[in-house]
């Protein structure tokens, strides 16, 4: 009879497609934020947030040590550095303890829960194997940002990317393509565009903004939202590639969730990236799009 899993889950479980090969260990159940009204991923009754017990979490740890081989852990829920410093570092110390052959820690980051954290201290957390933090800013337009209750600004966004980057952490940050709508979606690219440039972090990747449970909750703060159609998708992130001055981050638009899939990095391959969504603007049946069956979450 097989050992039990080390690790109890409280489902749905997330994590980025990058991660597809690691450890998830939740830390926290859910997200301390959950007001955004574009997520869906927290809201079911069993993810309310709550910071996991300490105890339980060391002692996944060690099993886990025992059972299993990775060189990659997931620190989960939706926001994992929102726990205080000092026990973050109780959790990456009991990692290299029983997991000497972990290479590499991530997590989600809200923006909002950096503030109180200073770069020492993100420094600690870094020297002590958290490596990578997934930072969904989704825009860097205040109008936006407010439409969809992310609880952040341009200005908080930036501030959290400076701190990850000045204290050695690797910064992959998503952007939501068509988050605001036909009226907003000019500003959404060139600000969003404009974070970027501003923050220069190591990874960038846009999704395409869905409702699969429908729109009424989005609604609520953005009545006036209309969705935007492929063509317009394009023009979109045509107007965010343009406006994009990176010199050495790794551009991804593979989710699952994008028509185009895009793989470059900016800004060596800025003008084969915008020839490829041109050709999907100008010439959509000559371009290698993803087929609605095809996309999803």
């Amino acid at each position: 009879m097989s050992a039990e899993f080390p690790i109890a889950y409280i489902e749905p479980v997330f994590r980025p497609p990058s991660e597809a090969h690691s450890l998830i260990l939740p830390v926290t159940n859910g997200c301390s934020w959950n007001h955004c009204t574009f997520c869906e991923m927290y809201t079911q009754p069993q993810k309310k947030f709550r910071a996991r017990d300490e105890a339980e979490v060391l002692e996944e740890i060690r099993r886990s040590g025992q059972q299993l081989i990775v060189q990659r852990v997931f620190l989960a829920d939706g926001d994992a550095l929102v726990l205080p410093t000092r026990r973050l570092l109780n959790i990456l110390e009991a990692i290299r303890e029983h997991m000497p052959e972990v290479t590499r820690v991530s997590s989600y980051c809200l923006p909002r829960n950096l503030r109180k954290k200073s770069v020492s201290e993100l420094k600690e957390l870094a020297d002590a194997g958290l490596k990578m933090a997934y930072v969904g800013c989704e825009s860097g337009d205040d109008e936006v940002l407010a439409r969809v209750n992310k609880g952040e600004t341009y200005d908080s966004s930036l501030s959290a990317l400076e701190k990850l980057g000045e204290a050695g952490i690797t910064r992959s940050v998503m952007i939501l393509n068509g988050l605001g709508g036909t009226v907003l979606s000019a500003q959404h690219a060139d600000n969003s565009a404009r974070l970027m440039n501003a923050a220069q972090p190591e990874f960038l990747s846009t999704l395409v903004v869905s409702f699969p449970t429908g729109e009424a909750r989005f609604r609520e703060g953005f009545a006036d939202f209309q969705a935007l159609g492929q063509h317009e998708l394009f023009v979109e992130v045509e107007r965010l590639l343009q406006g994009l001055e990176l010199r050495d981050t790794v551009f991804r638009s593979d989710h699952a969730s994008n028509y185009l899939v895009l793989k470059g990095n900016l800004g060596a391959d800025k003008t084969r990236l915008l020839a490829q969504v041109r050709q999907a603007i100008e010439q959509p049946q000559q371009a290698r799009l993803r087929q609605e069956w095809q996309r999803g979450l």
